[in-house]
């Protein structure tokens, strides 16, 4: 599929199928909550473990943490998802949500992990929202980014948030794509209104049409920005990516229709330690491939073939990681 759009909803509207999952439940230092979901079935002693992040009003639930998580079991790896705060389908405890460029959980959440095992080896792959997490957050750690990191994967990242969102708040992706994440945001708002009245003008949210009035009556003054402008400048994951020190893989699409070609980093902001393959066709969190009676999600197979080869490397394999002499270069699913 060449259109961007067919890329984009396809997944959503034909993967129905879940794995089988046990949910865990972390308690935060604040007092709060996110609920991590297991991908149940025998593993291995020493086998890898998948870390999956989702994207905007995503869950454990959504199509690509499912066949995510369905290619770790697969591959003989551990897999658990994290649902950020208020999306696990149960309301967060705090006068807060989650955002962009909160990292504070997925740090709880690896270190955890770590504790309870200290030598084993993660990957995590953040999709949309949750490859702005990961990316920040290893950028904000640099090189005391924990060592069981082995390496991680972003899929379809809005790196520069306020170029992205300029793109979703005009034309007809204001009429689809923002106006779906409005509902969904405006329905959390008034279930978390009836806890805590005061939290934020409710009437500004229910006149939102646009992420940047969302933002503004929202995030910005939730999470302690001044204003939308800066959150989405403060929470962009771009000006981190220099300073990653763990192998990484970007895949993103030139046709992305959250995420515009100017959004997308140049070689020379990326660290030596990224792999940026940005292919022509995608659009957002799609890739998919192959004929229309047996689809593949190309970037899910192509994150898991990263990642296994960053395993085996660890491991002492022969097998070489992935070479990162071509930055930025147009790369991924036959076309």
């Amino acid at each position: 599929m060449r259109n961007r759009h067919a890329q984009t909803v396809w997944g959503p509207f034909t993967r129905r199928d879940a794995p089988p999952s046990r949910r865990e439940r972390v308690v935060t230092p604040d007092g709060d909550f996110v609920d991590l979901d297991w991908h149940d079935g025998p593993v291995a002693p020493g086998a890898p473990l998948l870390l999956v992040l989702h994207g905007l009003e995503g869950s454990c639930h959504s199509h690509y943490v499912r066949g995510l998580l369905r290619l770790a079991r697969t591959a003989g790896w551990g897999a658990v998802a994290l649902n950020f705060r208020s999306c696990s389908g149960e309301p967060n405890r705090l006068p807060r949500f989650y955002h962009s460029g909160d990292t504070d959980d997925l740090d709880l959440v690896v270190r955890l992990l770590i504790e309870r095992d200290p030598l084993v080896r993660i990957g995590a792959v953040g999709v949309s929202l949750g490859g702005n997490v990961l990316l920040k957050w290893l950028g904000e750690h640099g090189d005391a980014a924990p060592m069981q990191l082995a390496a991680a994967v972003g899929i379809s990242t809005p790196y520069d948030l306020e170029r992205c969102t300029r793109v979703l708040d005009r034309g007809i992706a204001k009429l689809t794509y923002t106006a779906s994440f409005m509902r969904s945001f405006k329905e959390k708002v008034r279930d978390k209104a009836r806890a805590f009245p005061e939290f934020v003008d409710v009437a500004a949210v229910m006149r939102a049409r646009t992420f940047a009035a969302y933002d503004r009556a929202v995030t910005a003054p939730l999470h302690g920005f001044a204003d939308e402008r800066d959150y989405w400048r403060r929470a962009s994951c771009r000006p981190y990516l220099a300073r990653v020190r763990r192998p990484t893989l970007l895949i993103s699409a030139l046709d992305d229709p959250f995420v515009p070609p100017a959004a997308l980093p140049s070689p020379s902001e990326l660290s030596p330690s990224i792999v940026a393959e940005f292919t022509a066709h995608g659009g957002h969190v799609g890739f998919w491939d192959g004929p229309p009676w047996r689809p593949r999600a190309w970037a899910e197979h192509r994150a898991a073939e990263f990642l296994s080869a960053v395993f085996e490397e660890r491991h002492g394999s022969a097998r070489a990681l992935p070479s990162v002499g071509d930055l930025g270069a147009i790369s991924g699913p036959p076309t």
